[in-house]
Parts: structure tokens; sequence; C-alpha cells
């Protein structure tokens, strides 16, 4: 249990971070740094909590970043240009965001020097297009140079390396998790679950992209948050990277509109379009690294956790949506 600290979280704003606050704002002070691009946290009941600070912040500002940072004895580093849809957009503006990024975060957490425990968010994409059961041990891969989706993977490895390098050479006490396909209830920006769900609900087709043969284990937000929580406080995790996922929540896209449309009974139709960039036909993890050493384990399978999902949409809609 994490209790009297002072955590600090880069894109704490977002869906993942905002999760992850509402487990320890009771407990901890917590400072947000944030350029609330992606704003899941204003909504939260917790938004103006007693213990709750949140500054405007860019992670390429190294002195504003900084400053913020001093007193923080963990730092949990989630803030990254994500999104298959906005990465092909802005491919340069990832990698700058994700690697110098996370270049100035560790340079932060060198100069507070008194920190605790460094968790850096990669990302599974390191896995490339075909990845069965794949473990942290298992060599990386990515597409072809010049095509715009690996830039995201590409820059989120590369931040693995360096988060491993401080550790090493300067004794930052790092950690990696990479998450599997989060969904749950307050996302935002891209991400299928929550792009399906919210079309089911107003009984819009659902768009594949491709035949919907692409396989995914999908990951409660629950479940994600906490793995997060023991690579926070768990001493085995300095130095080590952890797959957060759940494989019981495999599924392939075309069952996974369908599972929507039945827990949702909606009158949407299932719709198929050409691809328009490169895509994951395979993404499976094995978790048993994370279970060993941390004592990891999902809880919510996904048929549950697309009913708490519809439950909390279905109630942001109002009374009888």
């Amino acid at each position: 249990m994490i209790k009297g600290r002072r955590i600090f979280l880069t894109g704490g704003a977002g869906f993942i971070g905002s999760a992850l606050i509402g487990r320890l704002v009771d407990d901890n002070e917590i400072v947000v740094y944030d350029t609330f691009a992606r704003d899941a946290l204003s909504g939260k009941p917790y938004a103006r909590h007693r213990n709750l600070r949140t500054l405007d912040g860019d992670v390429l500002d190294l002195a504003r970043l900084r400053a913020a940072m001093a007193g923080a004895d963990i730092v949990v580093h989630l803030a990254a240009v994500a999104g298959v849809d906005t990465v092909l957009k802005s491919p340069t503006t990832t990698m700058r965001v994700n690697l110098l990024g996370t270049y100035n975060v560790l340079e932060a957490v060198r100069a507070v020097g008194r920190c605790e425990r460094l968790v850096t968010f990669s990302t599974s994409e390191v896995f490339g297009t075909y990845a069965y059961r794949v473990s942290e041990s298992d060599t990386v891969t990515t597409g072809a140079v010049g095509e715009a989706r690996w830039t995201y993977a590409v820059s989120k490895l590369a931040s693995e390396h360096l988060t491993f390098a401080y550790f090493k050479e300067f004794g930052v006490p790092g950690t990696i998790v990479r998450p599997f396909n989060v969904y749950g209830p307050g996302q935002v920006g891209e991400g299928a679950i929550h792009v399906f769900v919210k079309r089911a609900l107003a009984n819009e087709d659902l768009q594949i992209h491709g035949d919907g043969d692409q396989i995914r284990s999908w990951t409660y937000i629950d479940d994600l948050v906490d793995g997060v929580l023991l690579a926070m406080e768990r001493p085995e995790a300095v130095g080590q990277s952890f797959n957060i996922g759940n494989p019981r929540g495999t599924i392939t896209i075309n069952a996974l509109a369908e599972l929507v449309i039945a827990v949702t009974g909606s009158t949407s139709k299932i719709v198929h379009v050409p691809r328009t960039a490169a895509d994951v036909e395979l993404r499976i993890p094995s978790i048993d690294k994370a279970r060993q050493v941390l004592g990891f384990s999902p809880r919510v399978d996904l048929r549950e956790g697309l009913e708490r999902t519809v439950a909390w949409y279905r109630a942001q809609r109002g009374p009888g949506a």
C-alpha cells in the first residue's frame, strides 16, 4: 500500500493517469503535469481533491518539468502522443514528445535526486505485427522504416532503452510497463472499444478496417492500474519491464464488435472498410513474469469489463440512453 508519498504524473490527466489517481489520491499528495490535450480527469469525482494539484506543462520543457517535479518521491511517466490516427497525422511530433520527453523526464528525475521509483509507460506495439504469448525477453520488432504507424513503437522502444540506460549508468530506479489494449469507463481519444461502445449506443454502424480477423487481448482499466501500483511499490520491479495485460480477454475484432452489439442491445450494423495503414494481426501477451515477480493477476474478464464500460457510457448519456 502506497501512503504518504508525493507522486508526480506526467500525462496524468489522461485515461490511465486519471484512473490511477483515483486509487492514490486519498493517501498521497498527487501532482499532475499535463498539456490537457486529452482530459479524462476533470470529470472525475476527485478532480478537486485536496491532495491533488494540476500543472499545465509540456514534457518538452525541461526547465519547467524539473521545477515541477521537485520533491517527488515517485514519478509515473505517462505523457505521450498515442493513437494510430494521431500518430499517422503527426509522426514527427510523436517521435519528439515520446523520445525527447522521456529523456527530459529522466534528466529531471536525476536532478530531483531523492526519487524512489520511476515508472515509464511503453507499449505492446514494440512486439510488432505478430505477437503470440510474447514475453518481456522476446525479441522486439517493428514494421518498415517510413511506415508512420511504427514511429510510435520506435519512440517507445527507444524510451525503454533510455530508462534502462539511466538505471545502469546513473542508478535512476526505473521500471517499465507495457500495457496491452486497455479499455474501460472514462476512456478518451482513440481505441476500438471506446469507439464501438459509443457508436453502438447511438445505433450507428461499427466500422472495422480490413476483414476483422485481427486478434487482440483486451485489458480492463482496473486490472492495468493494479499492475501499475505493483510496479510502483515492489522493490523487485526496479530495472525490469513488465507486460500488463489479460490473455483471457483475447478476441477477433469482428467478434468484439458483435459482443459490443450484444451487450448494448444495439441495432448497429458491422461495416468493413479498407485499411488505411499498417495493422497488428495478432497480439497476445505472456504475463508470467508480472505474475511471478509482482504478483499481478487480472480479474476482470472481457464481457464483465464491457458490461461495466457500457453502463458507464449509458450513465453519461442520461436517462433513456
